[in-house]
């Protein structure tokens, strides 16, 4: 009977050990949590196509959403009637070692998505970049531009893990600017 109680018991422990290690793994339905950076600071590039031009235009409040107001907000002016490949570089500036929150939106781009939305402007949008599921990202773009004109660009980046389908509505917003804009 003794050799037969410590089967039993090697038998118990084993279908514990089991169900302990089955607690452990994460519940299939559970979307991974992804802690949210800070964006500090937001740098567009525009580049004219026809005269090779660097134009560079930046966003920066290094304390973050709320707090003190921006320490640099440019108004974007671009030429009329052009066309400019459009890079936009996200950074953390907060800490001494800056952080190029860009390399991640890239890395996960399948889960990020840019809507650049123009208001009383003459200029078209094309976003000229894609996730590995052919989504557009939005860290590349082209701009045309027509006549002149006064307006407002809106840049929002949306966070959109397990949900992203091209639909700029969805998800939580990683940060939203409105810049003045002015062709002439």
């Amino acid at each position: 009977m003794n050799k037969q109680m410590k089967q039993i018991a090697l038998v118990l422990a084993i279908i514990l050990t089991g169900l302990q290690a089955c607690e452990k793994d994460p519940k299939p339905n559970t979307a991974p949590v992804n802690e949210s950076e800070l964006i500090t600071t937001l740098i567009i590039e525009a580049t004219d196509s026809a005269s090779g031009q660097k134009s560079i235009f930046k966003f920066k409040d290094t304390d973050g959403e709320g707090g003190n107001a921006p320490s640099q907000f440019d108004s974007i002016e671009l030429s009329p009637n052009r066309t400019y490949s459009v890079n936009l570089l996200l950074l953390d500036e907060s800490k001494a070692a800056v952080d190029t929150i860009s390399n991640e939106v890239l890395n996960e781009g399948e889960d990020h998505l840019f809507n650049l939305t123009v208001s009383n402007l003459n200029m078209a949008i094309k976003l000229n970049d894609l996730d590995k599921n052919g989504l557009p990202i939005g860290l590349k773009s082209i701009w045309s531009t027509g006549t002149s004109s006064n307006g407002k660009l809106k840049v929002v980046l949306k966070h959109q893990p397990g949900i992203k389908n091209g639909d700029p509505a969805l998800g939580e917003t990683d940060i939203e600017i409105e810049f003045n804009c002015r062709i002439q």
